[in-house]
């Protein structure tokens, strides 16, 4: 049995909004219309796909499975379209960036502004979620650049080093570690609390694993989504917390934050570029990764293949409130 698109398009918006008088408005076509191609496509499949309600319309249990597949094929048309519209040329278009919040909010910016002086044309849309979300935007092809703070294990993934970013220890300036005349010893972290973000985010693994590696334990841990929050947090003295160099350097020159050295202790990770196998990039794309890679001031990481680490569960549920 092949599906008609067409209707299949009807149902799906019928599907997505919940009314058929709501998606007649978002089709521009009449309701009749749109009750008359629902009941020939149920026809059609040979089974009901709608459950008809006072308050509305919802999908039943095959109707669901069938909209999550229409989602699909819809958002790759709309893909398609894009990148045919993006090949003719970098005049007009969009471009789809997904970053680990920290990357989003400290470090992509400056790079927003060189695209937008140089392609003023082109609609910039930037969503700012943690490593495994964006992972799966990409996997869905909802982005055409995403840029995190940990490789992601993925046979459909491929992980290149992008740039290289420090990670220092802060407190707030009258903790006792802000008063030692030097370097701590990290086993003191041991007795405090240590603030970290949430599972998934790349910035945690890295602090745990650096962490592990100096078979340093924290007794206690504070979970933040946020590297403001954390920061904030610091500030007032509830903890401390390790966090990029790149998100510190106001609050430190306010004196509401210190960063305080660790003795043989020195965190670097790797910042790193997904990209998707086969896939084409879009002339918008490969001149945005032109200008983060090329950037003076971005301390940039040779290419490597695709990188194997712990592998990151994609379940995109939050993408513009978390890192």
């Amino acid at each position: 049995m092949s599906l008609n698109l067409h209707l299949l398009r009807l149902f799906a918006a019928v599907a997505r909004t919940g009314s058929f008088s709501r998606a007649a408005d978002l089709l521009h076509i009449s309701q009749p219309a749109i009750s008359k191609g629902v009941r020939d496509f149920e026809l059609q499949v040979g089974c009901r796909l709608l459950d008809r309600t006072p308050k509305g319309v919802r999908p039943t249990r095959e109707g669901a499975a069938l909209a999550r597949h229409a989602e699909t094929l819809f958002a790759a048309e709309r893909a398609a379209e894009d990148e045919l519209q993006a090949l003719r040329n970098l005049d007009s278009g969009s471009l789809r960036i997904g970053a680990s919040t920290t990357i989003a909010t400290y470090m992509i910016p400056e790079y927003l502004g060189v695209f937008h002086r140089a392609f003023p044309g082109i609609d910039l849309h930037v969503v700012s979620a943690n490593t495994s979300d964006i992972a799966a935007l990409m996997l869905g092809h909802e982005i055409e650049i995403a840029l995190v703070e940990g490789p992601v294990e993925d046979e459909n993934l491929i992980s290149e080093a992008w740039r290289t970013d420090v990670m220092v220890l802060i407190a707030a300036p009258d903790h006792r570690f802000a008063a030692a005349a030097g370097a701590i010893d990290v086993r003191l972290l041991n007795d405090e609390i240590l603030i970290v973000r949430e599972p998934g985010s790349g910035t945690r693994e890295v602090v745990a694993q650096a962490l592990a590696a100096h078979r340093v334990e924290p007794q206690r841990t504070l979970e933040i989504g946020s590297t403001e929050a954390i920061k904030q947090a610091v500030a007032a003295g509830v903890g401390v917390a390790i966090v990029s160099v790149a998100t510190i350097d106001d609050q430190v020159k306010l004196g509401k934050l210190k960063v305080i050295p660790i003795k043989g202790v020195h965190i670097e990770r790797t910042l790193w570029q997904l990209k998707s196998p086969g896939r084409l990039d879009v002339p918008a794309a490969v001149a945005f990764e032109g200008i983060i890679r090329e950037r003076k001031g971005a301390k940039t990481a040779p290419r490597t293949p695709a990188t194997k680490a712990r592998r990151t569960d994609p379940a995109p549920t939050q993408r513009h409130a978390r890192s």
